[in-house]
């Protein structure tokens, strides 16, 4: 196996496994200290966490840049013998782009990877990067950037998010997120609200499945303050907050207003950390109509730096229960 690349897509430095645990450490709160199996290790395949497509064709494509480099071929060149450009090149070394068990045989010829069962594994690969997503059926409603963002949280072994405005997506009650969703979609039909809210819900089934992902999200108190529906819309929500809390891959953090300033400032984004050794993590960042992908390392361990911090600020996963109990009878 090629050494462990934090940034294969990008030219990030090689680093051996222990180098890129890069545990979140607690800084003495002690209850966030006893979830080790959430946060002290870069989870490896014996979890049970399945790759997905997306995650498939980004490591595929780590290994073809490998093995173009090995061979002293140009992106060029490599593209020549596909009948395609060096940029498509480029985006299948990203993962990007699906790529045509046509293409991988004639790359993998000219990169000089000849031993049939080599290149049966290759193969193999190209069947699975290239296997649809289930939410391939409502690509009539999804943007290209969140399509991407929902492959890689498929695939993701740990989700960490830091909220403001809106409770996280994959903690949302139906009836919060028909209501959320309202706001940016009222001119739809009602069928497509259904299918944007069927969407909504599907995503969160991972989190029950064997192997689910690990799910650690600071919220902050003015998204669980600010109501979204009825009255019994958000009471049934932080009932299902106080509810999910208690799963074993989930910890929930309240970030209250009282802090005043704090790490996040800057606003709501997620960290995903996958458990294969080829990928490094990402940071997502939505915008209105598109969103930021940051894997470089740099861009990488300053979000991270902010996470730590801002789960040291918040309350503590038990505080937090209080403060959603508290805010339940108020609603």
């Amino acid at each position: 196996m090629a050494p462990y690349s934090r940034g294969p897509a990008h030219g990030a430095s090689v680093r051996s496994p222990a180098a890129t645990v890069a545990p979140l450490r607690s800084q003495g709160r002690s209850d966030v200290k006893n979830e080790p199996d959430l946060i002290r290790q870069r989870p490896g395949p014996e979890a049970g966490h399945e790759s997905g497509p997306t995650v498939t064709r980004i490591v595929l494509g780590t290994q073809l840049r490998r093995l173009r480099e090995g061979a002293g071929i140009t992106r060029e060149a490599a593209g020549d013998a596909i009948r395609a450009s060096h940029a498509k090149i480029s985006r299948l070394e990203l993962g990007r782009v699906g790529i045509k068990e046509r293409d991988i045989e004639d790359l993998l010829t000219l990169y000089g990877v000849t031993e049939p069962a080599e290149r049966a594994e290759y193969l193999a690969l190209v069947h699975r990067a290239n296997a649809p997503g289930w939410w391939q059926q409502y690509g009539d409603l999804l943007p290209t950037w969140f399509e991407m963002y929902l492959r890689l949280e498929q695939a993701a072994a740990f989700i960490r998010t830091y909220q403001v405005q809106f409770i996280p997506g994959l903690l949302q009650t139906e009836e919060y997120a028909r209501s959320v969703i309202l706001v940016a979609h009222r001119s739809e039909s009602a069928d497509e609200i259904d299918r944007r809210v069927f969407l909504r819900v599907e995503r969160q089934k991972m989190l029950q499945e064997p192997g689910s992902p690990k799910l650690w999200a600071v919220v902050d108190e003015a998204a669980l303050s600010r109501p979204f529906g009825a009255a019994s819309t958000m009471r049934a929500q932080l009932q299902h907050l106080l509810e999910m809390s208690e799963q074993p891959n989930v910890i929930l953090q309240v970030l209250p207003f009282h802090l005043g300033a704090h790490a996040a400032a800057g606003g709501p984004f997620t960290i995903l950390r996958f458990a294969e050794p080829d990928l490094p993590d990402i940071v997502y960042l939505e915008q209105l109509t598109s969103a930021v992908y940051l894997d470089k390392r740099p861009d990488v361990e300053n979000y991270l730096a902010v996470m730590e911090q801002v789960t040291v600020q918040a309350e503590t996963p038990e505080r937090s229960k209080d403060m959603l109990h508290q805010l339940l009878k108020e609603f």
